[in-house]
């Protein structure tokens, strides 16, 4: 046990250089206050000059001032550090009663690593695990629990689990990697290790404070009094908080190579007093990891993200996860074997009601990834895995269907003259018209420069007419960058409008909810959202090509029998006769960038599509 306790008495080393740091800080703060009192108490004794020399007196009295003004912000400094609330991981807390075989396992591992056990167990929507000291008063902590001998023990740190590992990897998968995790509660109990930590996100948590503007207030009340005293305190907050957050930052650039030393040294000895504890399964669980990684990764950005974009959030990821990787398992030959674990016993049989539990971490993955909803509402609904290609595949295609219809209806055809000007263009001729007002009616391309009282009807002919370039312009492409600018203009005003209701349920929820809990209402979630964008910006070429594909889709599913199918891996699919067609990629991009329909034609013909009949749209 010769590594562990040297990589503790590095920790512990370092963590004295924090707490080093921070009785330096204190002491300048004090140094002007000691001094005065020295002054004052010797000059009432008749030491240190008398009672009546002036001189003395006025340098008391200046020393005094002196402290005073040193004294009165450190002290304000000092309280925003002690009570600022400290970053919070977003989690969902697992109680005992509802997974008490998972809290057995937790306790046994930390007592054949003789360190203690965590005081909580939680799960994130992410494939990580770690400690997370959670005593601070604003979370509802306390720092000192009853001990051995009647005494006053540090409370040990909370667990954090990643929840994708419950559901794919199995019980001594899951035991061998969480032991180096269970044995820092060893060094992170040390009451020094402690404070310094404590210190150090104090710190953390004032810089947010100074940079966030101060805690948020209630709506000054209406009036010209009211007005001008919010006036005034804004004006006295901002040199205040600018100073406050220049002291905690520079007291964090002091602390900030030790305190990371520090954390370097924990980790190194739990890692060392961990050896002996499954060794063997320790090295499959971390090859586990990297696929479920990759699993999540994949389920998020191509299967849950459509259905997050439309309201509706899937309750089922961390089940859905086990399908991913399984699926994955199949396909790609470096992950053979993986799935032939799955006869094991799963992690997730620790908990009494695993259902349940999915489902609030996918409402949390659903909040962090995206920025919806801590609550589900009319607007925000769960959606289970069996009703995902009716209620989401299908409605994402016709959704960008309508989308992309709504943009050539804007558009003016490019070959299309300028319509001669009609002397009464509302009272048109009912024999030359027809029945326009029943709605669309035409069954082809829309003849260039025509005269229609509505928009054409939604066909994929329309659409592949519009892309397919002249043939003076064929090489260029231009038709179809038009069209993309225009449908990135289109899906950036959507995204501003989901952005601004993100904002306001975030300011409401920040007003809402204070206390502790799972991280309902924090302002560095909400007022943030979503913190971890799943994927980044797409293209305007990108965002066509997702268009005419959705406007293909609905064609086949409208025209010739096909149906919305969901790929683990890959997200929305079409399926033709009951199996996925993966080809369609290829003839899209040749009608998106090059402006030739031909490839597109040839498939529609294979599957059976008929490009004049119009589609059902949203």
């Amino acid at each position: 046990m010769a590594g562990p306790e040297e990589g503790a008495q590095a920790a512990r080393a370092r963590a004295l250089a924090v707490l080093r740091i921070r009785g330096a800080a204190l002491a300048v703060a004090l140094l002007p206050a000691a001094a005065a009192v020295v002054l004052l108490v010797g000059g009432a004794t008749g030491r240190i000059g008398g009672s009546h020399d002036e001189g003395w007196t006025a340098v008391r009295w200046a020393v005094v001032a002196g402290a005073v003004v040193v004294l009165l912000p450190a002290a304000a400094v000092a309280a925003v550090v002690v009570r600022a609330r400290p970053a919070l991981s977003p989690t969902v807390p697992i109680a005992e009663e509802t997974a008490p075989d998972l809290y057995r396992l937790v306790r046994d591992l930390a007592e054949r690593l003789e360190v203690p056990a965590p005081s909580a167990i939680a799960l994130t929507p992410d494939c990580d695990s770690w400690l997370e000291d959670r005593t601070h008063r604003a979370h509802g902590g306390r720092r000192r629990t009853a001990g051995a001998g009647g005494g006053r023990a540090p409370v040990a740190p909370v667990l954090v689990i990643g929840s994708p590992f419950l559901w794919w990897m199995r019980v001594g998968e899951l035991r061998a990697l969480l032991a180096p995790v269970v044995a820092g509660t060893g060094p992170s109990v040390h009451p020094d290790i402690a404070a310094a930590r404590r210190f150090v996100r104090g710190l953390d948590a004032a810089v947010a404070v100074a940079a966030r503007g101060g805690p948020e207030r209630p709506a000054p009340r209406r009036g010209a009094p009211w007005a001008a005293v919010a006036a005034l305190g804004r004006a006295v907050r901002r040199p205040a908080l600018a100073f406050l957050g220049w002291i905690a930052r520079l007291l964090l650039r002091g602390c900030r190579d030790h305190a990371a030393e520090m954390e370097r040294a924990v980790a190194a000895a739990a890692s060392e007093r961990a050896q002996a504890v499954d060794y063997g399964l320790r090295i499959v669980a971390q090859e586990q990891v990297g696929l479920a990684y990759a699993g999540w990764d994949r389920l998020l950005t191509r299967v849950a993200l459509p259905a997050w974009r439309m309201g509706r959030w899937p309750s089922r990821l961390d089940a859905g996860v086990v399908s991913a990787l399984t699926e994955l398992s199949r396909r790609d030959r470096l992950a053979e074997g993986f799935a032939s674990r799955l006869s094991e016993r799963p992690a997730c049989d620790l908990l009494e009601e695993p259902g349940l539990i999915d489902e609030a971490t996918s409402l949390l993955a659903a909040r962090l990834f995206h920025g919806g909803p801590s609550e589900p509402g009319p607007d925000w609904s769960p959606v289970d895995w069996g009703a995902y290609p009716e209620e989401v595949v299908d409605r994402k295609w016709r959704l960008e269907a309508a989308r992309l219809h709504r943009v050539l209806d804007e558009q003016p055809h490019p070959d299309a003259e300028p319509a001669p000007a009609r002397p009464e263009p509302a009272q048109p001729d009912p024999a030359e018209s027809g029945p326009v007002a029943a709605g669309p009616v035409a069954s082809g391309p829309v003849a260039s420069g025509s005269v229609t009282s509505g928009p054409a009807a939604p066909t994929l002919a329309r659409v592949m007419e519009r892309l397919t370039a002249a043939p003076d312009r064929a090489p260029t492409g231009e038709l179809g960058e038009e069209v993309a600018a225009l449908l990135s203009v289109e899906l950036a005003r959507e995204e501003a409008v989901h952005r601004a209701e993100a904002r306001a349920r975030g300011r409401a929820g920040g007003r809402a909810g204070e206390g502790p809990g799972s991280g309902g209402g924090d302002l560095w979630i909400d007022g943030c959202a979503p913190l971890f964008p799943p994927q980044p910006p797409r293209t305007g070429r990108e965002l066509l090509a997702d268009h005419v594909t959705a406007m293909v889709c609905c064609a086949a599913i409208d025209t010739a029998g096909a149906a919305p199918g969901l790929d683990w891996l890959d997200g929305p699919a079409l399926l033709v006769g009951g199996r996925r067609r993966a080809d369609l990629a290829y003839p899209v991009l040749s009608l998106v960038e090059d402006g030739d329909a031909e490839p597109l034609r040839a498939w529609l013909g294979e599957v059976g599509v008929r490009a004049e009949k119009p589609v059902r749209l949203v």
